[in-house]
């Protein structure tokens, strides 16, 4: 069986991630090994049948030895196990792993962005040179023969030079939900009309202009709630602070409920979707879920964000960082129930044509499809 390393920065990213990916991957044949920081989630990943060897890694850390000794150590993995196919996942591990593969001579490499993220949020003078030298990394270092790219959205290819219609590219539809998983349903009564918010506790994810734009239109008399889950992120350096979160839910109509393990159940109980993220998304999860479980969606102009919801269609896009946009967003729909019916039922649809689990499953299942033969061919000329 040839084998399959996946490279990701965290075990629980993996999980709530690329289940599928991987899934696919073996039933085409793949001997996968998840090659991790282990936290939570060794037991899940082994009962699925997958090898795990822990690469501890932190996310913040940019210090050369820091990078020096992760490249080393994953150089010293491919060198001994010797995987013929290396899919490296997340920007991080998109450089780190990949300088790995490259320097190890690994058969075949996958270089995954899911997004660009805080690299491509910060607008100051390190973020910048830090930029300039992923696309040296990623675009010109790690491309050849033996590298594949895969993207969650068409804009990403072109910060590397690359063409999203190109060989070497594909373009899969974010991380894949299961249809079973999500199911759509009918609107809770109303009023309060109820907003969630469901992602990790990032001032790039836009949650700040969330709580600002729900106060601005309750101060207009519009009978929204706030309803705010997920857990604060200390690696990463936009995260806000529980006090802060605590501080917001002390507002009327806003509370933070912390993370939840029950997505589908938050939007069984609202009635939209609000992501106001400014971060530079792949596709978000959040709003994949949020649109198969037919919610109509408020969320900003831009990359990944966009890819999802079409203005009018699914939802309502306003610009990054206009909270008064946002506010008139949210008073149109909550005033509008025939309004948010229509679009909840287009991004139902629209999740359905473009974002399942099965969606993924065939995007990525024909790039490991591909490389196999590949691999296979290779194999037989040897011999």
């Amino acid at each position: 069986m040839p084998r399959l390393f996946y490279f990701i920065t965290e075990d629980w990213f993996f999980i709530s991630h690329f289940l599928p990916m991987a899934r696919a991957a073996r039933e085409m044949g793949f001997d996968v090994t998840v090659v991790t920081r282990v936290k939570d989630h060794q037991r899940r990943i082994l009962d699925e049948g997958f090898h795990l060897i822990p690469m501890n890694l932190s996310r913040s850390g940019t210090d050369p030895v820091t990078l020096i000794r992760a490249v080393r150590q994953g150089y010293n993995t491919i060198k001994q196990e010797k995987p013929d196919l290396v899919h490296c996942i997340a920007l991080r591990m998109v450089v780190l792993a990949g300088l790995s593969a490259r320097l190890a001579g690994a058969r075949a490499i996958i270089l995954a962005p899911t997004g660009l993220g805080h690299a491509w949020a910060d607008r100051g003078i390190a973020a910048r040179s830090l930029r300039q030298i992923m696309r040296l990394v990623v675009g010109r270092l790690l491309r050849g023969s033996r590298t594949h790219y895969v993207f969650e959205n068409t804009d990403d290819p072109s910060e590397f030079r690359l063409q999203p219609t190109a060989g070497n590219v594909t373009i899969v539809p974010g991380a894949g939900v299961a249809a079973d998983d999500f199911p759509a349903m009918p609107e809770p009564p109303s009023p309060p009309v109820r907003i969630a918010v469901v992602s990790r506790m990032l001032r790039s994810k836009g949650i700040a202009e969330a709580v600002e734009a729900v106060c601005l239109a309750r101060d207009r008399g519009v009978p929204v709630e706030l309803d705010i889950y997920g857990a604060p992120d200390p690696e990463n350096p936009s995260s806000i602070p529980t006090t802060t979160l605590m501080q917001w839910s002390e507002r009327p109509g806003i509370a933070w409920r912390g993370p939840t393990g029950e997505v589908a159940a938050v939007w069984r109980d609202h009635h939209m979707a609000l992501f106001l993220s400014s971060y530079r998304e792949g596709v978000p999860r959040t709003l994949i879920e949020a649109a198969a479980c037919g919610r109509a969606i408020i969320t900003t102009d831009a990359v990944g964000c966009r890819d999802i919801v079409r203005d009018g269609e699914e939802g309502l896009l306003v610009p990054v960082g206009d909270i008064d946009a946002a506010a008139n967003a949210i008073e149109r729909l909550a005033r509008d129930g025939a309004l948010r019916s229509r679009l909840g039922s287009n991004a139902n649809r629209r999740f359905r044509e473009r974002f399942t689990e099965e969606a993924v499953q065939r995007a990525i299942g024909s790039v490991y499809s591909s490389i196999k033969a590949k691999l296979s061919q290779e194999s037989q000329y040897a011999k």
